[in-house]
Order: structure tokens, then sequence, then C-alpha cells
């Protein structure tokens, strides 16, 4: 019998962040972690075909096999340009 891995799912919107802890059989894809870890049916917003996905900060495909210990992450699309952002945060407190 092969033995179950431990992997996090995680995403987050701008008012919370939800982390799913599963134990997997292996080998098990990225987008399989994803639909068993019922985060789809939470965030009705994830759209598979149009989120990226990555396992800790680096983009990967949704047929990735999983290892022990990885963090899926479930990324949305940003507001604002976080650099563009910093210059406004940066005017203003030069104004104030």
């Amino acid at each position: 019998m092969t033995k179950p891995i431990h992997v996090e799912v995680v995403y987050a919107t701008p008012t919370q962040q939800l982390l799913l802890s599963l134990n997997l059989i292996p080998p098990i894809t990225l987008e399989q972690a994803i639909v068993q870890s019922g985060i789809l049916a939470q965030c009705p917003e994830i759209d598979l075909t149009q989120n990226k996905v990555g396992i800790f900060s680096k983009i990967s495909q949704l047929d990735q096999i999983l290892r022990d210990n990885d963090r899926v992450e479930i990324y949305r699309d940003l507001i604002a340009d976080p650099k563009t952002a910093r210059k406004k945060r940066a005017a203003q407190k030069d104004e104030d």
C-alpha cells in the first residue's frame, strides 16, 4: 500500500485566506489535489481554466505530480500593479 503524502491547498481573497491540509494517496496531480480539497465549492470564483496555480510560489501546470509537503497555491488576478500602488502610497506620504 502506498503511503499518503501531506499537501496544503491555499487561496486568498482580499478578505480571507483559506489553507486546507490534506493527506492524499500518490501519484496525485495539482489539479486532483485542488478538486479533492473541496476549495472549488467554497470559492466558486476560482476557474482553473483562468486562474494560475503554483507550488511554493512557482507557476506550475495542473498536471504536475505533487510531492510530500507541497503547498499548492491558487492565484487570483491583482487589482492593481504592486509597483504602482507603492509609488502612490509613497507620494501620499510625501504630501502629508
